[in-house]
């Protein structure tokens, strides 16, 4: 794959600007969290988190789903071997992944919560994402869900990159209106699916929800249409789409995932613009233009961003907000000032011990597992070391009770 022309004599596997953008995504993700605890008491601004809050994780989910296809490719050597890159993968996730698992595991311990085998094996296996129960997606530590998603795509990354390298470079759109066809064909599909139960976190059935948020294989759609604009964009086929156009086409879906009924607000309203607006960002930073998203705070911010994702509910739940020991939503209460401080707090902590995490377990595995076997070098650009390698946690979700393992 040729690089654009525009980049041409730079450091192409360098793209500050999509680092900085994982910090907002994981920010999203955040917020709606802080929304399921209904901090305010005042009903009123409660509802309007709930509102227009509980579904921006979706969009968080979404992009770095879409971003984890983007990154690998760009950042993808010619003879790279599958052994090299599963270990650099497995040494990426796994270690944040572990640390927060047993954490969650202590804390839902000292709360008095039931620790069951489907509430904990699955989740420090990365597999809970494939069952359909409440108990086993949630785990001790509820965002490694979106792990269970990235295993999949980590390990049928070196099948479908060869078979994307086959398209000719003028059919390559052709395949992206494919991948996005097929994530809004999910919902028509989960209508086959019961009913009931209901969710406690979105209106829609349990099973409709599993099957088009949760289920591995049907995220996968939006990894591919990463790789692929990945490949437009290297392969000089991009259509150049400014990225504040973009970012209002990405608010547009927004608008619809948040007003769609059922399954349909999911995913596949935000896929498409979510995706033109990493290949439009990164453009740029091949091309050496500047945006706003590149500056020091944003990238420092976007590498430690998957330490924080893997803490911030942890906090939600055990700190300040004290969503597992209330047991619901909506139990502690503050005035508005109040419960923007409390808030306040909580983001607080939660980028103290994911910069903690980051320092401390993320950087030093990287340093001495996570280089190529042969070139000793990392295999992947700073972008794909230092950034989230998963999703962030996206749905609403109520405390660990007894018998349930942990909340979502």
């Amino acid at each position: 794959m040729s690089a654009p022309t525009a980049g041409s004599g730079r450091n192409l596997s360098r793209l500050p600007s999509l680092t900085g953008m994982r910090w907002i995504a994981a920010l999203l993700v955040f917020l709606t969290h802080v929304s399921v605890a209904k901090p305010f008491d005042t009903p009123a601004l409660n509802d309007f988190m709930s509102d227009y809050l509980s579904r921006a994780g979706f969009l968080g989910v979404g992009f770095f789903f879409v971003l984890s296809g983007f990154v690998l490719t760009w950042s993808a050597r010619e003879g790279d071997r599958p052994s090299d890159f599963y270990r650099r993968r497995l040494f990426k996730l796994y270690p944040n992944h572990a640390v927060t698992w047993l954490v969650g595991l202590l804390l839902m311990a000292r709360a008095g919560a039931e620790l069951t085998t489907a509430g904990t094996v699955p989740s420090l296996l990365l597999v809970q994402s494939w069952i359909p129960s409440l108990e086993v997606i949630g785990g001790t530590n509820g965002p490694s869900w979106s792990l269970a998603c990235e295993v999949l795509f980590y390990l049928s990354f070196p099948v479908i990159m060869p078979l994307v390298r086959r398209i000719r470079p003028e059919r390559l759109w052709l395949w992206v209106g494919v991948m996005t066809a097929a994530l809004f064909a999910l919902p028509l599909i989960a209508q086959l699916l019961p009913g009931s139960p209901d969710s406690p976190w979105q209106p829609l059935s349990f099973w409709r929800y599993w099957f088009v948020y949760f289920l591995p294989a049907a995220r996968l759609p939006e990894f591919v249409l990463g790789i692929l604009l990945a490949r437009i964009v290297r392969s000089g086929r991009w259509v150049a789409v400014g990225w504040p156009v973009a970012a209002l086409l990405t608010a547009a879906g927004y608008a619809l995932m948040i007003t769609l009924p059922d399954a349909w607000g999911m995913a596949a309203p935000t896929a498409l613009p979510v995706g033109l607006l990493i290949a439009a960002v990164a453009a740029k930073d091949a091309a050496g233009v500047g945006t706003p998203f590149a500056g020091r705070t944003m990238v420092w911010l976007g590498e430690v961003s998957f330490a924080f994702y893997m803490v911030h509910f942890l906090v939600i739940q055990y700190g300040p907000l004290g969503l597992a020991a209330t047991g619901s939503a909506g139990a502690n209460t503050w005035s508005t000032p109040g419960a923007l401080g409390v808030m306040g707090i909580t983001l607080a902590l939660s980028i103290g011990f994911g910069w903690a995490l980051y320092r401390l377990v993320e950087v030093p595995v990287m340093r001495r597992w996570g280089r190529s076997a042969k070139a000793g070098t990392t295999g992947t650009s700073r972008t794909d070391a230092a950034a989230p390698a998963a999703g962030a946690r996206s749905e609403a979700a109520p405390a660990p009770v007894a018998g349930t393992g942990a909340a979502r």
